[in-house]
C-alpha cells in the first residue's frame, strides 16, 4: 500500500457534480465508461483528462475505498502464518483504483479546482481518514507485521525488503496500532476532525487569497509596471469582471513580486497589507480559528502516542530525529543571518534617503530599494534580464540540456495525449541508453482556480513490482503573458523550473520495487535535496550559455550580464534566509505546544514567537505568516519547513562535492543518480547522504552559496549561547 495515500487522507479528497436525471440504463453505461475505473490505455497509463468528469472521482474513489478495506481485511484475516509475500506484498499490491483516483484527484482539486471539486473535497477528506484508521489501527493486520518485525533477523531479507518492514512497522506504531482500544478510539476522532480541519483551511486559503487580490482603479497607481505587467494585470481584471480596472493578485508568500516594481508607495503598501491579511479579514476565509484547533488537536494526538509534542512525533522518522536537532541547526544560522539582515537593512535605509525620501523602511520598502541597491551595486536590471528568459527556451534548452548533459536523458514534446488545462505541456522522458523512463506534464502559469505555490507529484508511481512506470507533474504559479506578449519570466522563475525537475528526477530515476519506498516517497527533510540541487545547473556556465538567449534576436546574454547576475545571487542573501528561517522558526513554534497548552490566540502566539527569534522581524516578516502558512495546515510540512534549510545544508554540500571533482560531467551525473536519485528510501538517510559526499552533512558551504560568513560559534555542534 504506498505511503502516499496516508497523506492523502488527512489533506485532500475527491469530487463530484450534479447529475442530470438518467434513466437507469444510462446510469449503468455511465459507471461502465468511468475511465477511473480501470488502468489507463493510455502511454504509461497516462490519465484519459479528455474522459474524466468531475462526477467520475466519487464512484471511483468509493469503490476503491471499499476494494483496498476488503484486500486488507482478507490479508488481515489469512488463516496462514505471517509472511513478507502473503502480508507486506499483498499491502504493496492492495488498493490500486483507490490510489489511482486520488493520485489524479490531488492534482486536479489543487491545479485546476472548481465549487464541485471543493465541495466533495470537504465532504470526503474524513472518510478517506477514516479509511486509513481502518487499516493502521486494524489488531489483526498489525499483528501480522508485529509477528515479522519480531522474526525480522531471520526473514533472510534484503536491503529494500527490510526497510519496507521497518517503514511499515513505524507507521503502524505512529498510527497508534500499540493503542488501547478507548485511546484508537479517541485517534480516530482526532485523525476525523484533523482531515475536515485541514481541508477547511485550504479552502479558505485559496478563496481568501483570490478575494485578497489587489484592485486597482487607477492606472496612475501602477507606474513603475512594465507594459505587460499592466496588460496582465487589466487582463485578470478583465478575467474576474472588471473591465477597466487592474487586478494583482496574490501569490502564496508574504511579500508579492510587484512590490518591486510599483513605484507609488501607498499602493506598495495596501498590497503588502492585502498579502499579510488576506485570511484574517473575520470573514469566511478567516483561517486563525481553524489553525488553533489544528495545532491543538495535533498536540492530543501526538499526546496518545506517548510524544511531549508534535514535533518529537513528526520527527521521529525524518533525518533530523529530534527537535532539539532541527532547534540546534537552526540556531547556527542565526547569528550570521540576524547580522546581515541589519546590515542590508542599514544599506536599504540609505538608499531610501538617496532617492530624497524621508519615511522609515516597512517591509513594504523592502523589495522596492533592494532592487535599487542591487542595480547600483551590480547594475542589474529584471527587466533586463527577463528577454533571455523565455519560458520555453528555458525548459527545452536549459532544464532538459542540463538533465542531458548530466544524466544522458533526452525529450520528445507529444501533443496526442490529454491534459487537464491547454496550457499544460506534455513529454516523454528517454534514458540514457534510449529507452523510455517515463512520462512528464509541466503546468506552468497562475490561475485563480489553482493553489499557490510550485510542486511536484506523481500520476503514477514506479514499482516493479506492479509493473509501472513513472508519470509525473510539475506545477508553477507564474505570470501569464497578456495574449500576443512572449512568454518570458524572471530568473526566480528559471530557478523554480529547476528546482520542481529536481523532484521529477527523484520520481523519474526511481529504481524500486515496492511503491512504498518508490522515488519521491522519503522524509521530508530528504526530498527537497534534489530539487534544491538541480537549482545549481541554471547558473552553470555550459548550461546558461544555452538557454539565455535573446527572444528577439537569438543573441546569447552577454557576459557582462551574466557575471552581474552571478554576483547579484549573493545579494539580499540576509532576508533570503532569515524570511525562510522565521518561517522555519514559527512553524516548530506551533508544533513544541504541549496537549496540556490551551488553544491559542493565534495573534498573540505569533506575535510572541516571532519576536523570540532574534532576527530582524520588524523588517523581514517570515516568508509565511501563521494564517496563510499552507505547507504546515495542510501539505504534510508540519514541523517540516525546516527541511528547506536543511536539505540547502545537503545540496550545497553535494555541489561543493561536484565542484571539487570536475563539475558538470556525466559521470559525476551518474555517482550521484547510482547514490541518492535511484536509492527511493531504500535506505536511512544519513548513511546514503555519506556514501556520497564521504562524511555528515557541514553547514560551512551553505553559508558561503549565500556569501555568509558563519560566527565563530556557528563551527561548533552546539547551539550559540542563549539560544
Amino acid at each position: 500500500m504506498p505511503a502516499k495515500l496516508l497523506f492523502a487522507t488527512a489533506a485532500l479528497a475527491l469530487t463530484t457534480s450534479a447529475m442530470t436525471p438518467m434513466t437507469a440504463a444510462s446510469a449503468q453505461t455511465q459507471a461502465h465508461v468511468n475511465p477511473l475505473m480501470t488502468q489507463s490505455p493510455l502511454p504509461f497509463h497516462a490519465p484519459q483528462f479528455d474522459k474524466i468528469k468531475d462526477s467520475d472521482y466519487l464512484p471511483a474513489i468509493q469503490k476503491g475505498m471499499a476494494e483496498h478495506l476488503a484486500e486488507i481485511q482478507k490479508i488481515a484475516n489469512n488463516p496462514a502464518a505471517p509472511t513478507f509475500d502473503n502480508t507486506l506484498v499483498a499491502m504493496e499490491k492492495s488498493g490500486q483504483l483507490l490510489n489511482r483516483a486520488t493520485n489524479i484527484f490531488f492534482n486536479i482539486v489543487s491545479a485546476n479546482s472548481d465549487p464541485a471539486l471543493l465541495k466533495v473535497q470537504s465532504t470526503v477528506a474524513p472518510e478517506l481518514a477514516a479509511h486509513s484508521d481502518a487499516i493502521y489501527l486494524n489488531p489483526k493486520l498489525f499483528k501480522r507485521v508485529e509477528t515479522l518485525w519480531n522474526k525480522r533477523a531471520s526473514l533472510g531479507l534484503n536491503q529494500e525488503q527490510s526497510m519496507l518492514l521497518k517503514v511499515y512497522h513505524q507507521q503502524f506504531i505512529h498510527a497508534g496500532a500499540q493503542l488501547s482500544n478507548a485511546d484508537k478510539a479517541k485517534m480516530r476522532t482526532i485523525n476525523k476532525e484533523l482531515s475536515t480541519l485541514q481541508t477547511a483551511f485550504q479552502q479558505k486559503l485559496l478563496a481568501g487569497t483570490k478575494d485578497g487580490a489587489l484592485v486597482v482603479s487607477d492606472k496612475a497607481k501602477l507606474d513603475g509596471l512594465s507594459d505587460a505587467q499592466i496588460a496582465a494585470a487589466a487582463q485578470a481584471a478583465k478575467d474576474r469582471g472588471m473591465p477597466g480596472k487592474w487586478v494583482l493578485p496574490l501569490q502564496n508568500t508574504t511579500q508579492q513580486p510587484d512590490l518591486q516594481s510599483l513605484n507609488d508607495r501607498a499602493t506598495r503598501e495596501a498590497l503588502f497589507n492585502a498579502s499579510w491579511t488576506r485570511t484574517e479579514k473575520g470573514d469566511a476565509n478567516d483561517t486563525r480559528d481553524t489553525i488553533a484547533t489544528i495545532a491543538k488537536l495535533r498536540a492530543e494526538k501526538a499526546a496518545l502516542l506517548g510524544f511531549p509534542n508534535y514535533s518529537a512525533y513528526v520527527l521521529d522518522d525524518q533525518m533530523a530525529k529530534t527537535p532539539q536537532a532541527v532547534e540546534q541547526f537552526m540556531a547556527k544560522l542565526v547569528p550570521a543571518t540576524a547580522a546581515e539582515e541589519r546590515r542590508e537593512a542599514a544599506v536599504i535605509q540609505q538608499q531610501i534617503k538617496a532617492d530624497g525620501k524621508d519615511f522609515q523602511l516597512k517591509p513594504w520598502d523592502w523589495e522596492k530599494y533592494a532592487e535599487q541597491v542591487r542595480k547600483a551595486k551590480y547594475d542589474l536590471d529584471e527587466n533586463q534580464v527577463k528577454p533571455y528568459f523565455e519560458i520555453h527556451k528555458v525548459l527545452e534548452d536549459g532544464v532538459f540540456y542540463a538533465a542531458h548533459q548530466l544524466y544522458g536523458l533526452t525529450f520528445k514534446k507529444r501533443t496526442d495525449l490529454p491534459t487537464w488545462n491547454p496550457d499544460v505541456m506534455v513529454y516523454t522522458v528517454y534514458d540514457k541508453d534510449g529507452s523510455e523512463l517515463g512520462l512528464m506534464y509541466f503546468d506552468y502559469w497562475k490561475r485563480d482556480n489553482k493553489s499557490g505555490g510550485a510542486w511536484m507529484s506523481n500520476f503514477v508511481e514506479q514499482s516493479h513490482l506492479l509493473n509501472k512506470k513513472p508519470v509525473i507533474y510539475n506545477v508553477g504559479n507564474f505570470t501569464k503573458p497578456a495574449p500576443g506578449q512572449p512568454a518570458l519570466i524572471s530568473f526566480d522563475d528559471v530557478t523554480t523550473m529547476f528546482h520542481e525537475f529536481g523532484h521529477a528526477l527523484h520520481g523519474l530515476f526511481a529504481d524500486q520495487e515496492y511503491p512504498t519506498l518508490s522515488g519521491t516517497n522519503v522524509a521530508r527533510d530528504f526530498v527537497e535535496f534534489p530539487s534544491q540541487f538541480n537549482e545549481h545547473w541554471a547558473l552553470n556556465p555550459k548550461v546558461l550559455a544555452h538557454y539565455a538567449v535573446n527572444y528577439k534576436t537569438g543573441e546569447p546574454m552577454p557576459q557582462a550580464l551574466v557575471d552581474k547576475i552571478k554576483k547579484a545571487a549573493k545579494f539580499n542573501q540576509g532576508y533570503a534566509l532569515g524570511e525562510l528561517l522565521a518561517a522555519a522558526q514559527l512553524d516548530m513554534k506551533w508544533h513544541s505546544l504541549p496537549a496540556s497548552a490551551p488553544k491559542q490566540n493565534v495573534d498573540q502566539f505569533e506575535a510572541k514567537a516571532l519576536s523570540e527569534m532574534g532576527l530582524d522581524i520588524k523588517d523581514v516578516p517570515p516568508r509565511y505568516r501563521s494564517s496563510y502558512f499552507l505547507h504546515i495546515w495542510a501539505n504534510g510540512y508540519a514541523s517540516g519547513y525546516y527541511a528547506y534549510l536543511w536539505t540547502e545544508m545537503l545540496d550545497d554540500d553535494a555541489y561543493s562535492w561536484f565542484q571539487q571533482h570536475g563539475g558538470l560531467t556525466r559521470a559525476n551525473g551518474q555517482r550521484f543518480r547510482d547514490l541518492i536519485l535511484s536509492r527511493g528510501h531504500t535506505e536511512d538517510y544519513a548513511p546514503m547522504f555519506r556514501s556520497f559526499y564521504g562524511k555528515d552533512p557541514d553547514i560551512g558551504p551553505m553559508l558561503k552559496d549565500r556569501g555568509l560568513e558563519p560566527a565563530p560559534q556557528d563551527v561548533s555542534d552546539s547551539p550559540p549561547a542563549g539560544k
